[in-house]
């Protein structure tokens, strides 16, 4: 009889105590008042927009009543449906930087909490056939040691209402081949350069196992060209509908 093999994408001793100790009193995030929980509750109201309406396509913010913004109308996207919580500035790309580069795994919990307060992530979830973080590189896997993108998908369905996901987070469906050079600076068309080849899926992979409606999560969405690059991958397997969620989205330029 031999032992279990360890899963790796299951988390650690420290991760476990890392969730438990982000439902604690805290110091807020923005006032850095103290006992808190991660933010105010005066903060929350000024920092938090979640009526502000989004692109349902791709979740720039909209300066008018529609549902889809320009760029979306004149070029489709991959992606049939993408939501995100707030903005990427101040103080939350300070909560993604603390989960991503400074170990502060708790974060996760808090950023799942204002996905699912946001409007359109649940009917998101209940459609989703399966639940597929954003991979990374084995080099930065290795680095980290931890991929945020899992860790939010993890949290979203451990804290949805009961019964609502019927998906499983699969980590391991999407593989990253490429550790593609730093994206930031660059506009959409040579991001899509460089993500090209760079994912790929798991060998053996079929069409059923992916479902009708694969939903992708991920910390930020910047241009949309990783989840982009994703969703035409999907869909070139047979994937109809991909949806994807995100905790954070880039304003484009002057926004």
């Amino acid at each position: 009889m031999t032992a279990a093999t360890p899963d790796k994408h299951r988390p650690s001793l420290w991760q476990r105590a890392a969730q438990v100790l982000g439902h604690l009193p805290s110091q807020c995030l923005v006032c850095r008042s103290w006992p808190s929980d991660w933010i105010c509750a005066s903060c929350a109201q000024v920092c938090w927009q979640p009526g502000l309406r989004r692109c349902s396509r791709c979740a720039l913010p909209l300066p008018a009543s529609t549902d889809v913004c320009a760029g979306c109308l004149r070029d489709t996207p991959l992606l049939q449906c993408c939501h995100a919580a707030v903005d990427y500035s101040p103080p939350w790309d300070g909560m993604v930087l603390r989960l991503k580069f400074h170990q502060q795994l708790a974060w996760a919990n808090r950023m799942a909490q204002l996905l699912l307060r946001t409007p359109g992530v649940l009917a998101s979830l209940q459609q989703a056939s399966v639940i597929l973080p954003v991979p990374l590189s084995a080099g930065r896997m290795r680095e980290r040691g931890y991929n945020q993108a899992l860790l939010l998908a993890q949290a979203l369905c451990r804290q949805a209402p009961p019964g609502l996901v019927r998906a499983q987070v699969q980590p391991r469906y999407l593989q990253r081949l490429l550790d593609t050079p730093a994206q930031a600076g660059l506009d959409r068309a040579a991001r899509l350069r460089n993500l090209r080849h760079a994912f790929a899926l798991r060998p053996g992979l079929q069409a059923q196992d992916l479902g009708a409606c694969p939903l992708l999560v991920d910390d930020v969405m910047t241009t949309g060209a990783t989840l982009g690059a994703v969703a035409q991958l999907l869909q070139t397997r047979g994937a109809p509908a991909v949806q994807a969620l995100v905790f954070a989205r880039t304003p484009a330029p002057g926004q």
